[in-house]
């Protein structure tokens, strides 16, 4: 029975500590496990931020090559422009000094048409050749009054019909000023307005390719700082779960520590007052052993004695029963009569001296035992408390290490990745800033650019129309 329950009890220990094995192998490999997700998903972001780069970087170097090859082609328009200019204005002095040069020639003229000799006899002999000059002159004026009321009338239709405040001006004017220097005007308005549709069309390329280029990186720099954002908030949560995790463990291997130390102390005391107690117990055991040695010694002894006078008492009654038989039963009989039996004190009674000493040499007997049994089991029971302490101890170590290790790792990740989301963060402020400087001058509050081109077109037709009229050509008004 004793050796089953040896059994039963090694069998409890061998499971107990089969079952702390399994909790750390567990433990261990839930942290590994979980480091390998942590680095797997990082290195999958990563894998995924670095493409998104070589893209970002390839969409750049195309951009790139584009700017390029438009540079060079606005250099070529460039060149072609300066060379055109500087011929024109090399052709406009030319023509300057020539113009000079006429209306040098045209004042001498002039002044020999009004020298007397000629003038006088003009006077003198075309006389009808003046007044149909005049009559000619006379209708060239009215005929350029009706195509000016005619232009301002167009004019005034058209201003009211597209809102135009340059039609509706130039009506105004067209009634007002010279004939010829209203058909200057009206081709002056006419190239300044077409001057102004090229800029515009240029500009209008120019807000579409910036506000769509700043649009896709506002777009971009957002969904990277919500996501960046967002992993400093798990990284600190795991940090954070991390610290306390570990506080946690510190916490309890040193409670364990203290309860090893303890359980250390209380063992040394109680080995002490066991081995104390055996000892006790051997040395009493060995001086009752003595006194029962002195007592049985003497009362063998003193049983030895009494033996003899008994028998010498026997011997006298028989010589006095020869003698005289009267006498001798008399003598028998006195002595049964007053009690005098053989003397054998107090060592033949179990419940004599010797008996009591027994007892007393088997309780310490007992003592001695049972303190040795429970200082085996004390000492085995410590033992056992020592080496899963121990392991418990261990198993608790190696799990904080793996947790310092996560920690630092998260700790680093961490601050890349804040340092990664403020340099983001400062991208997506200068494109918002850009965008609101965009806004300011590419995106249309009133009229659209479509709605502008059409009415600068028709504009330009309006004029041209008005032009058409001024000239005597046939016109659609």
């Amino acid at each position: 029975e004793k050796l089953l329950d040896k059994f039963i009890t090694e069998r409890t220990d061998l499971e107990k500590k089969e079952m702390n094995s399994k909790h750390a192998y567990d433990m261990l490999m839930q942290d590994l496990t979980a480091q390998i997700q942590q680095s797997t998903q990082d290195r999958e972001d990563k894998a995924k931020a670095k493409a998104k780069a070589l893209q970002a970087k390839a969409n750049e170097k195309g951009d790139l090559q584009d700017t390029a090859d438009l540079r060079k082609s606005d250099q070529a328009y460039l060149d072609d422009l300066t060379a055109t200019c500087e011929q024109k204005a090399t052709d406009f002095a030319s023509r300057q000094e020539l113009r000079a040069e006429e209306l040098e020639a045209i004042s001498k003229a002039i002044d020999i048409i009004s020298s007397s000799s000629v003038k006088g006899s003009a006077e003198k002999h075309l006389p009808t050749l003046v007044q149909r000059g005049s009559a000619l002159a006379m209708l060239r004026a009215d005929m350029h009054s009706t195509a000016q009321a005619r232009v301002a009338e167009y004019l005034s239709k058209q201003a009211r019909s597209l809102d135009s405040k340059v039609l509706s001006a130039l009506a105004v004017r067209a009634s007002a000023d010279p004939f010829e220097k209203v058909k200057k005007m009206i081709k002056d308005l006419i190239v300044k307005l077409m001057e102004e549709a090229n800029e515009e069309a240029d500009h209008h390329a120019y807000c579409t390719s910036e506000l769509a280029t700043n649009k896709m990186t506002r777009e971009d720099k957002s969904q990277e700082t919500e996501k960046l954002s967002a992993e400093v908030d798990r990284l600190s949560a795991t940090v954070a779960q991390l610290a306390t995790e570990i506080t946690e463990l510190s916490d309890a291997m040193s409670e364990l520590q203290a309860s090893r130390a303890e359980a250390t102390k209380m063992r040394g005391e109680e080995k002490t007052t066991n081995e104390q107690t055996v000892a006790d117990a051997k040395e009493a055991q060995v001086a009752v052993q003595k006194a029962i040695e002195v007592l049985r010694s003497f009362y063998d002894k003193d049983a030895a004695e009494e033996s003899s006078l008994l028998q010498a008492g026997v011997k006298g009654a028989a010589v006095a029963g020869k003698t005289g038989g009267a006498s001798a039963h008399r003598a028998e009989h006195g002595s049964r009569q007053h009690g005098q039996e053989p003397y054998t004190g107090m060592g033949g009674d179990s419940k004599g001296v010797l008996g009591l000493l027994d007892v007393i040499l088997s309780d310490f007997a007992r003592l001695e035992t049972e303190t040795s049994s429970a200082e085996d089991m004390a000492a085995s029971a410590y033992q056992k408390f020592m080496d899963e302490s121990a392991e418990e101890l261990a198993v608790k170590e190696t799990t904080s290490e793996h947790k310092q290790g996560s920690k630092q790792q998260a700790e680093e990740m961490l601050h890349s990745t804040k340092k990664e989301l403020t340099l983001t963060q400062e991208e997506l402020d200068a494109a918002l800033a850009y965008y609101d400087k965009l806004k300011a001058d590419c995106v249309e509050t009133k009229l659209s650019y479509e709605e502008r081109v059409r009415m600068r077109k028709e504009e330009i037709q309006s004029l041209k129309e008005a032009l058409r009229i001024l000239n005597g050509e046939d016109s659609l008004a």
